[in-house]
């Protein structure tokens, strides 16, 4: 009984994301956030004696390039294409948001004033994208309705 409830109301949650988040808007939104947050100068950032979570950079880039990864997922599930297309196009968005933490980097390093290279934001980008590659994976890759 219980088992059925969770798969029935999987399906009733997936329909209302894909309803709901799956229009091309959201995942262009989000990444113009990311392109604009990642692109603020270092002198326009509170200093992190304001924050009392440890690490709340690192907690920021996860959920910023795992809500990449999310919406661009969320929008592909909605195409016509087979769960094994469906698959090869989260992995190419995953690597798409590993190399975009990986440029945006970069970006902060030689063009952006008073921000550093941080290879530890780079992991935290990457464990982002891989946490929204896996939970695609397991919640839309397949469903298809």
């Amino acid at each position: 009984m219980a088992v059925s409830f969770y798969f029935s109301g999987h399906r009733y949650m997936n329909q209302f994301l894909k309803k709901y988040l799956g229009s091309v808007y959201l995942p262009i939104l989000w990444t113009l956030i990311i392109a604009v947050l990642l692109s603020i100068p270092g002198t326009m950032l509170p200093s992190e004696s304001h924050f009392t979570i440890p690490q709340f950079d690192k907690i920021v880039h996860i959920s910023l390039f795992g809500g990449f990864v999310l919406s661009w997922n969320f929008y592909l599930s909605r195409r016509p294409l087979s769960s094994p297309q469906l698959l090869r196009w989260f992995f190419v968005i995953f690597i798409l948001g590993n190399s975009f933490g990986i440029g945006m980097e970069f970006v902060q390093k030689y063009f952006i004033p008073f921000r550093d290279f941080d290879t530890e934001d780079i992991i935290a980008d990457m464990i982002g994208a891989g946490l929204g590659y896996g939970v695609s994976n397991v919640f839309l890759a397949g469903y298809k309705g």
